[in-house]
């Protein structure tokens, strides 16, 4: 599993702590930006880029991880985009449910929520990159709706 990473100002120290944990447990990750902090810099382009990487990834199971202040505006932007399912995650249990039943290939994190709770990020990215999706026939069916939309 590859996993583009992505972060604005508001969730670039974040991104930066993701980033090491994720590369420690041997994870292959790639940092689609920022690269450095910028005060003025905007999340939609961030987005963007970590989700034409999930979408022209050649990987069996792309996935990217996106961080922001609230998580909200990476969501908005990342779902604009054919076959992306991006969730704001707050907790290991959303983050299971969301890849159970949703397929979520994109994790938006508010870092003002997580940014000083290693623990609670730490184990809604385990949860969320370790829970498979169920497949039930309802949810193939509700995903298919939406790339219909």
């Amino acid at each position: 599993m590859k996993i583009y990473l992505g972060s604005d100002h508001m969730g670039f120290h974040l991104k930066e702590k993701v980033f090491a944990y994720l590369v420690k447990h041997g994870y292959e990750v790639e940092d689609v930006g920022d690269k450095t902090l910028d005060p003025s810099d905007d999340f939609p382009e961030f987005a963007q880029a970590a989700a034409l990487q999930v979408i022209g990834s050649d990987d069996k199971d792309p996935r990217s991880i996106l961080l922001c202040g609230g998580g909200q505006g990476m969501a908005m932007a990342a779902n604009r985009f054919h076959g992306i399912r991006a969730s704001v995650i707050w907790d290991a249990f959303e983050a299971k449910m969301t890849r159970n039943d949703n397929d979520s290939n994109v994790l938006c994190l508010p870092a003002r929520i997580l940014e000083n709770d290693d623990n609670a990020w730490e184990g809604i990215i385990e949860t969320w990159l370790n829970t498979p999706f169920a497949a039930a026939v309802r949810f193939k069916r509700r995903n298919a709706q939406i790339d219909e939309l």
